[in-house]
């Protein structure tokens, strides 16, 4: 399967949308169902411009995204927060790991991102994996993060340094 993975533009707007009203792409992030096209029309018009948003083309058809958004915060600005999200017919199949691939490419090589953060519900089992396999490590769980379907899920944080930074110190514990 070859996958090319792009900036997103505007006229992604509907692919997008259907890709997130995949049930299992809005059950694993913090989506709503039934996502409108002028949502997502708004959303990719009003994307940051020191954001990254991709998305992953099979076929000519949108089945991914994943986006970085850097820290504002001044004292934050080495860090960016990651999402993402897979058609659910097209899970498994390696669009995340070329999204992944794209995104820490970017960030370990262009924008100067030291710490790349994100949360994944303690149930996707699939996503908890791929990130391992990217070098990200679990930093904590975060006891009833969202609710889904009529109940409170808990989350990992998980993070992963640059790779040719990870020898930071890490702050003493007293």
């Amino acid at each position: 399967m070859m996958i090319h993975v792009r900036r997103a533009e505007i006229s992604d707007a509907a692919q997008l949308q259907r890709v997130f009203a995949s049930t299992g792409t809005y059950s694993g992030t913090l989506q709503l169902p039934h996502p409108s096209l002028e949502m997502w029309q708004e959303r990719l018009e009003k994307t940051d411009p020191k954001d990254t948003r991709l998305v992953a083309i099979y076929d000519g058809v949108v089945v991914g995204s994943a986006s970085l958004h850097l820290e504002k915060a001044q004292r934050r600005q080495h860090v960016a927060s990651l999402g993402m999200g897979v058609a659910d017919a097209f899970s498994g199949r390696g669009v995340g790991s070329a999204l992944l691939t794209e995104l820490l490419h970017i960030s370990d090589n262009w924008l100067n991102v030291l710490r790349v953060e994100l949360t994944v519900f303690c149930d996707n089992a699939a996503a908890i994996h791929l990130y391992r396999k990217f070098g990200f490590d679990m930093e904590g769980t975060m006891r009833a993060h969202a609710f889904r379907n009529g109940e409170f899920v808990d989350s990992y944080a998980m993070a992963r340094l640059h790779p040719r930074q990870a020898m930071v110190p890490t702050q003493k514990q007293t």
